[in-house]
């Protein structure tokens, strides 16, 4: 994989400049260097082919884990809360994670780590935390009020870092651990987006400086924390609000592409760029997709689809209502096309009950051959 650094004009150059020196300032080099420095993965294998994402359920004892057995499958994406796992500060109950890496170790499958913070932040992680109410703005329980903490809040960024530190002594060394997506300044996901409600964020002084600062703390952990593992980007759009706190219209592209640019010179090769909004139907089309697909060849990418075509309409969103096979070949085939440098994703991340569905086997095993082209 040919990695570079992209040409920045002259501007955001400067820009980034003083938001890392700035961010040095507010996170202690010592603590830095305390955690060790970036390295390179010490296995040489990319995150590559189809992933089965899969869901915790907490009213469930146990991880549904059967699609680690499909043939046609690389590896695994778990999707869990945070306080799900640490419902008391200290003590987390790593039962669900120790199944996971059981399971995808025996079944030589490898794992994205996905824990979800922000709205999904064990309640003690909010003690003493600035936070503001927001509706949930999609995925499982949308439109549920719920406390989110700031991005940048020190106390919050800290707790999340201790347990991030844990989940590394327990796993970071486990050879099935290959790829963690990176979180803290979020929301419902990992994905690096945050509710739209602009009158409130300029209410609580939300700057882009102040965004761009805890990614740039964010990646710094990870990469320390996670010596041997890729760290993934999930991307979506910044608010666009200036530092001055007005509305600015282009605002969000330019903080996002200021923490892209960010993460690829703290992060080196171990950076990937994902979206997770794969789909071939018309419905709430994001450019980010074809965003991340252009960056291909460049950097190690990857996409997600935006649901499971086997359930309820998302066939339709997928491209195909009520026809789910046909639905997902759309959606592969959209998100497998070469961009202008002839290149395609690494990887691509499919819902577990699509994996698990008989009728999607044909799909799956024509997928997978695409990445042995």
């Amino acid at each position: 994989m040919v990695m570079y650094r992209r040409t920045r004009s002259a501007r955001l150059a400067v820009y980034l400049a003083v938001v890392l020196a700035s961010a040095s300032l507010l996170y202690p080099i010592a603590a830095i260097a305390e955690r060790g420095q970036s390295r390179v993965p010490t296995d040489n294998s990319l995150p590559s082919g189809l992933v089965a994402v899969i869901e915790n359920k907490p009213q469930q004892d146990r991880l549904d884990l059967r699609a680690l057995n499909n043939p046609f499958i690389s590896g695994v994406a778990l999707q869990i809360h945070w306080g799900d796992i640490e419902p008391v500060q200290g003590t987390p109950n790593w039962s669900k994670l120790d199944e996971l890496f059981s399971a995808a170790e025996s079944s030589k499958k490898w794992v994205h780590l996905l824990i979800f913070p922000g709205f999904f932040a064990p309640a003690w992680a909010l003690e003493g935390v600035k936070t503001e109410q927001f509706a949930i703005q999609y995925g499982p329980g949308a439109g549920t009020v719920l406390r989110l903490p700031m991005p940048w809040d020190d106390v919050y960024l800290n707790r999340w870092f201790a347990f991030l530190k844990q989940l590394s002594d327990r796993y970071g060394k486990s050879p099935a651990l290959r790829l963690i997506g990176a979180a803290g300044p979020t929301s419902v996901s990992v994905e690096m987006s945050l509710p739209r409600n602009p009158t409130k964020w300029q209410d609580d002084f939300y700057t882009p400086r102040k965004y761009i600062e805890a990614y740039q703390k964010v990646f710094r952990v990870y990469a320390a924390d996670f010596p041997h593992q890729y760290i993934s980007l999930a991307i979506g759009d910044a608010l666009n609000i200036n530092d001055q706190g007005k509305i600015a219209p282009r605002e969000g592209m330019r903080t996002r592409q200021t923490i892209i640019d960010q993460a690829m010179d703290l992060l080196g090769r171990r950076f990937v760029l994902q979206s997770s909004d794969l789909h071939a139907g018309p419905m709430n089309q994001l450019p980010v997709t074809s965003f991340v697909m252009s960056y291909s060849g460049r950097i190690i990418t990857g996409l997600q689809m935006k649901c499971a075509a086997e359930v309820g309409t998302c066939s339709a969103a997928l491209g195909a209502e009520g026809d789910p096979p046909l639905a997902l070949r759309r959606s592969i085939d959209k998100g497998m096309r070469p961009n202008s440098a002839g290149q395609h994703v690494n990887y691509l991340e499919i819902y577990a009950p699509d994996v698990l569905a008989d009728d999607m086997q044909p799909v799956l095993r024509d997928a997978a051959a695409l990445f042995t082209r």
